[in-house]
């Protein structure tokens, strides 16, 4: 108390207090500083231990290539015929036995709007599977997935797909693809190329072959003990579960009643499954299991980490979270003080405000990274919302009083939610492709910028004659050198190219006939609201023509 600390018995005291206190009794102390994070380190690998794990295979490459099929021919079941538009929009594990061997395979999505999810699969892989369709050609997602590939330093190799199609050029792709330092073994090069036909199955053997080769050169190698740790590859929320994840495991053993900690998400797991929906007991490395017993939905991405006990995994997901949002308030704050003399000096921006609704945090995302870039200085995207689930009551309430527009990706909208929406006049849109969603939201956003003023030249009149003023204005004669003259039109008076006089055409005569319009090579005589016009003179005349803005 003589410090100024009203502490009870009962409260904790920082160490620089404890050792005032203690040095008047003559007593040293030594500060032991903790760190809950330095329970989130990973531990030395004992080589003794080490075990060789299945290859963490990731396919890549364009919208329609062939991806998902090839791996539904490896796998003999049907993934793509039950995506919307048959393109992949979210990432697939899969743990298959194929020839005697282990291989886990991630599918990732091609569509350029899941830049970040293909992203996310090279980090977390061993090999990548270059999908090239042989009667296409080499794609911007193409190229993209090279280069995460080469970003996570990851062994690429390609499989030219859809060699049964009469029209394919294997030879092509190879060609356009040493433009990207992908050089074939036969050519000298380091990459692997397999010609395949995800149709007929021709070139799967060869191409599995080819993975268990790579991985065998890689020499993969994790153990089963220890603190298990993992990355989140999906995150949903299941009807009767809750917030459910999928960890691709990387070391140690995940077991049903195990504490876990990701991020500012924490808790236990109650249930195991494998992507076929079949209950698991524990999972060891590099095999994908989906768990139940989330606190809250996890950013995909996100470290797993098995803990001991659920008091230090509370601990450290309460920790991450504080700094979550002290990061985010300091974030709005700065946006706002940042812009503030900015909105004040130029008007302020408008800003379109949206809530994303998903049915898993990858997709939701991947659309919300794709609407960031529709945007630009006269308008941008603002988000309430970013969630996984069904629209809900309380999505259209804060819809309502903030004036946005929900956003639902492969969701649909609760009873009452439906109910709710009628009276207050919320605008929600539903998609299951994102092309859709991006076309809408760019048209909302144009549509509440101010349209453009484009300014376009009618015509010329050269003055040839001044008469008296009259009680309109001053009358003056003249001949249309191009275009032409109407009647009430904005014009503005050039003096040795040097705009003097703007206004407008009061009268138009052709002799003593009042006229609508007069054309080039005819002359006609004017009333202007302009005293001072000489001989010589050129009127221009002009129009603003309003169009709807552009992003």
């Amino acid at each position: 108390m003589s410090l100024g600390i009203m502490a009870t018995i009962n409260q904790t005291i920082t160490g620089e207090t404890a050792e005032l206190i203690a040095a008047d009794f003559d007593i040293t102390v030594e500060v032991e500083t903790f760190e809950l994070s330095d329970l989130l380190k990973e531990e030395e690998l004992d080589v003794s231990q080490l075990e060789s794990r299945a290859p963490i295979v990731t396919i890549m490459g364009h919208v329609d290539h062939g991806k998902t099929s090839l791996l539904d021919k490896i796998r003999e079941t049907r993934i793509a015929s039950g995506e919307a538009g048959g393109i992949t929009q979210h990432i697939g594990a899969y743990h298959l036995k194929v020839g005697g061997n282990s291989i886990t395979f991630l599918d990732t999505p091609g569509h350029e709007a899941f830049t970040s999810m293909r992203a996310r699969g090279a980090n977390i892989t061993d090999i990548v599977v270059l999908v090239v369709a042989a009667d296409d050609k080499v794609q911007p997602q193409t190229i993209e997935a090279i280069q995460h590939a080469r970003a996570a330093d990851v062994p690429i190799i390609v499989a030219v797909n859809k060699i049964d199609r009469p029209e394919s050029d294997p030879m092509r792709i190879q060609q356009e693809l040493l433009a990207h330092e992908l050089i074939p073994e036969d050519l000298g090069g380091s990459n692997i190329f397999v010609k395949v036909s995800a149709k007929t199955g021709e070139g799967i053997d060869e191409l599995l072959e080819m993975i268990h080769l790579q991985a065998e050169i890689l020499e993969l190698k994790s153990t089963p003990k220890g603190s298990a740790r993992g990355t989140i590859i999906e995150s949903r929320v299941r009807k009767g579960q809750g917030p459910v994840g999928t960890v691709l495991v990387q070391r140690g053993t995940i077991k049903i009643g195990d504490f876990f900690v990701m991020g500012s998400i924490h808790g236990r797991i109650r249930a195991m499954f494998n992507e076929s929906g079949v209950p698991l007991v524990e999972a060891g490395p590099s095999i994908p299991v989906e768990i139940s017993g989330l606190s809250n939905v996890p950013e995909v991405g996100e470290l797993f980490v098995v803990l001991d006990d659920e008091k230090n995994a509370r601990l450290i997901a309460e920790e991450h979270e504080y700094k979550l949002r002290a990061e985010t308030i300091r974030e709005q704050q700065k946006t706002s003080l940042d812009n503030l003399f900015n909105k004040i000096e130029e008007g302020e921006a408008t800003e379109l405000r949206l809530i994303l609704k998903g049915d898993v945090q990858g997709s939701v995302e991947a659309l919300k990274t794709s609407i960031e870039q529709i945007g630009d200085e006269r308008i941008s995207p603002r988000f309430l919302l970013c969630a996984v689930g069904n629209v809900t009551e309380t999505d259209i309430t804060l819809a309502s009083a903030s004036d946005a527009i929900i956003v639902g990706f492969n969701v649909q909208m609760d009873a009452k939610a439906r109910e709710i929406r009628a009276n207050e006049g919320v605008d929600v849109r539903l998609y299951d492709v994102i092309y859709n969603a991006l076309d809408d939201i760019k048209a909302a956003m144009e549509g509440l910028l101010e349209p453009e003023i484009r300014e376009e030249i009618v015509g010329h009149l050269e003055i040839r004659e001044v008469f008296s003023s009259g009680k309109n204005g001053m009358v003056v004669g003249g001949l249309v050198t191009d275009g032409k003259m109407y009647r009430n039109c904005m014009i503005r008076v050039l003096r040795n190219e040097k705009n003097i006089f703007e206004g407008s055409i009061i009268s138009l005569k052709r002799f003593k006939d009042d006229v609508q319009e007069v054309l080039q090579n005819y002359e006609c005589g004017l009333v202007l609201e302009f005293s001072e016009i000489e001989n010589g003179d050129i009127v221009e005349a002009y129009e603003q023509i309003e169009e709807s803005a552009k992003l």
